[in-house]
């Protein structure tokens, strides 16, 4: 006879005989029966994922109980979902990025500390890692109003756990994306933290003479990152040149290439570090400006240090830098006299924080950029994948993780769930 078992989570007391009778139907032979109360933890719940019977559907998390590097902390938990109830919603993960700020936060180093809680019949109070990814609905409850199954949703709030094949969560807590045609899970999964980085930076820390459009700079390094191309391709859509400093590559050639790559997204001039440090700069941005008649008004830093103090030195009088990142761990050296004479602002701007404070703004943010994205004038970020699959062991997924701490990547790590519903 054809059966399916029930997976229920890890317990920490022994199971209660009651349920366990609920769990088998009482039709099956008494063999069948016991078949399928010993396999819960071993072949029957293995060989199957899906528990259609019961309404429950196997689900599987990247999990911490303690702060670490990825590779040491991470594991990977199997447990059970059961059918959403009045506004709750089932979810199957699209894909996920693997953020820097995502491993800062395993590794215990970022502002903001995850819940560690027992809620998925974790042995130990356990954390999902993750804060940004695209979801695709596959069930809602009975009180649920504007979501059905095949709307794909992101996270309204960080902190929630992305990097899991399904989850459960309330309505509120999720963004719907009103109009899927023109996106793919890619662009969806990665819209709400870089992007939106970079849009609320131009359009909040400067006052733009929108009549000079063309004639205003801004200055950003870092511009190889996700927050960089972004900043570069929504200059290019509001009329803002941009001036961006990349990293040198192993050779001259791949430098080429990658300058070259940023300028055909819109780039209008990119320097090296080293250019950036060098007694020449000041003439190259001489040059580049019209001897300063087209002022260079917002400097965006990722880095910090040395770098940081060069961007700042090129800015205009009563200009802003905005400071969003640290990469080289040094703090950002600022001479008096930028501060005295020249009357510069220095601010800081953490996205996560600025979108819990204002998730309307932030909804409409990640709406416009997708809009963009539709008319083609904001095109995919390049990622390093990771498939994920019902099958693949929480060591690989570790390691990918992991792996976005190498310097030279070729994109940015992304997960992608492959399995079904």
């Amino acid at each position: 006879m054809f059966f399916r078992c029930v997976a229920q989570p890890p317990l920490r007391t022994p199971f209660p005989t009651s349920a366990l009778k609920a769990s088998v139907p009482s039709s099956l032979p008494l063999f069948a029966a016991r078949q399928c109360r010993g396999a819960i933890s071993n072949r029957c719940l293995e060989s199957r994922r899906h528990i259609s019977a019961y309404g429950y559907t196997q689900a599987k998390a990247l999990v911490y109980s303690r702060y670490g590097e990825p590779k040491d902390v991470l594991q990977l938990h199997k447990h059970s979902i059961s059918a959403p109830n009045g506004t709750q919603v089932n979810l199957r993960l699209l894909a996920a990025p693997l953020n820097p700020a995502d491993v800062n936060q395993i590794q215990g180093v970022y502002p903001s500390k995850p819940l560690f809680e027992t809620t998925l019949g974790t042995q130990e109070p356990s954390a999902i890692a993750g804060n940004e990814g695209a979801f695709e609905v596959i069930a809602t409850g009975s009180k649920v109003k504007n979501l059905t199954k095949g709307d794909w949703v992101i996270m309204k709030r960080t902190g929630q756990g992305t990097w899991r094949t399904h989850a459960q969560l309330d309505e509120s807590q999720l963004i719907k994306i009103e109009n899927q045609e023109g996106l793919s899970p890619l662009q969806v999964s990665t819209v709400s933290v870089n992007p939106v980085t970079a849009y609320r930076m131009i359009k909040d820390f400067c006052d733009w003479d929108w009549l000079r459009s063309g004639e205003e700079w801004v200055i950003q390094n870092g511009a190889n990152s996700g927050v960089g191309r972004a900043a570069i391709q929504l200059g290019k859509e509001w009329g803002i040149k941009t001036l961006n400093v990349v990293r040198e590559r192993k050779s001259p050639e791949e430098t080429d290439v990658l300058k070259q790559e940023l300028k055909d997204l819109g780039a209008t001039a990119v320097v090296t570090d080293s250019e950036l440090l060098s007694g020449e700069f000041k003439n190259i941005v001489n040059e580049l400006t019209r001897q300063g008649r087209e002022p260079i008004r917002l400097a965006l830093n990722c880095v910090g240090g040395k770098n940081a103090t060069a961007l700042a030195k090129v800015l205009a009088p009563g200009s802003h830098m905005v400071t969003y990142g640290a990469m080289s761990k040094q703090p950002v050296a600022l001479p008096s006299g930028l501060l005295i004479f020249k009357g510069l602002v220095f601010d800081g701007f953490w996205v996560s924080k600025w979108g819990d404070k204002n998730p309307q703004l932030k909804e409409n943010t990640i709406k416009d950029v997708l809009q963009l994205t539709r008319a083609g004038k904001f095109k995919d970020i390049p990622v390093e994948e990771a498939k994920w699959s019902w099958d693949t062991e929480g060591s690989e997924l570790s390691t990918a993780v992991q792996g976005t701490l190498g310097g030279y990547r070729s994109g940015k790590g992304l997960l992608r769930f492959v399995g079904g519903d």
